[in-house]
């Protein structure tokens, strides 16, 4: 199932360690090479001798061999796997990911890796929920890790709550979908959109909006995944993706964006429409700087291509089409109407009256509108969970009546 795969689990001195031994049987039997990189403090939980009996492998925990001085080089380990998971995480050692600390050899792995990166966090409650948790949290995904979430249940402190490790059997599944996809979506070519537009006044200010473009860049990893063929139109965003069934063509403006998206979306099997394109853009951009005069000045708009617009009235008979709606009122019936208007297959529909929906978060809480006009709530969550859910709507519902 997994013969030829090569995964690297760094794990970290959390009590939650004892587990790894059960993950690294289910990786063996399925046919992974399997190398475990510790830090020095995971030693205290769970044996090098059981993990290296485990994975035919020495256990590698410094930057050299204490017996012969030969060199562990975390450039190569970073190039050998082809997905890396760290688990348990530790706190301490979340933080220092966070921050781009190298002071192990895990660490360094880390930095050097170009493949997929999972991590599963795993400590008490209050911790987990710590404010800078939080945000190192966010910021590993900022680098485009993955998130396995922890569980919640009995912890080691004898409090009940969210903190406990995922369990071995769920966590294998998530890494053998991530290898070696058992979907409809194996080999599909999809072409997402995603993040804000900048529409330029002069050399210095523009025209944008507030999408971070994270939620399409999550439906990017979603569709990867599951074994897609994907390519990214990105715009400006501060997030980091790499992934190697992902290519990435990074735009700034709406005709940019339109040209990139007109060259690719002939040959697409699946769109994805989920950027924030400016709808007007400056007819002319001053070559200087705009000074401050005191004086009112006017800056005179044309409107951008509709893009969804345009890929509806040339799709395909077999070809996918899902454009996203920001709505701040009657959002339902605007959605609908979007829908029927750019014949899209369906529409995700957010609202800003949602908290913790829409630009600049982490979560999202959407309802999918499709062509039957079937609708279908997905509860706020994160916006990696999102992704899921509408890529498995899309492989179970869409692909189905194609």
């Amino acid at each position: 199932m997994l013969r030829g795969k090569k995964i690297i689990i760094g794990i970290t001195g959390s009590i939650a360690a004892y587990k790894i031994p059960f993950l690294i049987r289910l990786l063996k039997k399925a046919g992974a090479e399997v190398q475990v990189v510790m830090t020095p403090f995971a030693a205290e939980f769970v044996t090098p001798l059981t993990l290296s009996t485990l994975t035919e492998k020495p256990v590698l925990t410094d930057f050299f061999d204490k017996g012969d001085g030969s060199w562990h080089s975390h450039v190569d380990l970073g190039l050998w796997a082809d997905i890396i998971l760290v688990a348990p995480l530790s706190a301490n050692t979340m933080a220092k990911m966070a921050t781009g600390i190298a002071d192990n050899l895990l660490l360094t792995v880390l930095l050097s890796a170009r493949c997929p990166v999972y991590f599963a966090p795993a400590m008490d409650l209050d911790m987990y929920k710590h404010p800078s948790t939080k945000k190192n949290i966010e910021t590993l995904q900022l680098f485009g890790y993955s998130l396995i979430e922890p569980t919640e249940g009995e912890l080691a402190s004898g409090l009940k709550g969210f903190g406990r490790l995922e369990e071995p059997e769920k966590i294998f599944s998530i890494l053998k979908n991530a290898l070696i996809p058992d979907s409809l979506l194996q080999g599909k070519k999809v072409l997402i959109s995603a993040g804000p537009t900048f529409e330029p006044i002069d050399p210095v200010r523009y025209i944008g909006n507030k999408s971070s473009g994270l939620m399409g860049i999550e439906l990017a990893k979603a569709f990867a995944n599951k074994g897609a063929d994907v390519r990214l139109v990105l715009g400006p965003t501060r997030y980091e993706l790499h992934h190697p069934l992902i290519q990435i063509q990074n735009v700034t403006t709406a005709g940019e964006m339109h040209q990139s998206i007109s060259e690719l979306s002939e040959k697409m099997e699946i769109i994805v429409m989920a950027a924030a394109v400016a709808d007007f853009t400056p007819e002319k951009v001053e070559q200087q700087k705009i000074k401050k005069s005191g004086k009112k000045r006017n800056i005179q708009l044309k409107p951008t291509v509709d893009i969804l617009k345009e890929l509806g009235n040339k799709k395909h008979k077999n070809q996918i089409l899902i454009g996203f709606s920001l709505e701040t009122e009657n959002e339902k019936e605007n959605a609908t109407k979007k829908l029927k208007s750019k014949n899209l297959d369906m529409i995700v529909l957010n609202s800003l009256r949602d908290k913790g929906a829409g630009f600049e978060t982490m979560t999202n809480k959407v309802s999918l509108i499709d062509k039957r006009k079937k609708i279908t709530e997905i509860p706020l969550k994160l916006k990696s969970e999102i992704a899921q859910d509408i890529v498995t709507y899309i492989e179970n519902e869409l692909m189905s009546v194609k």
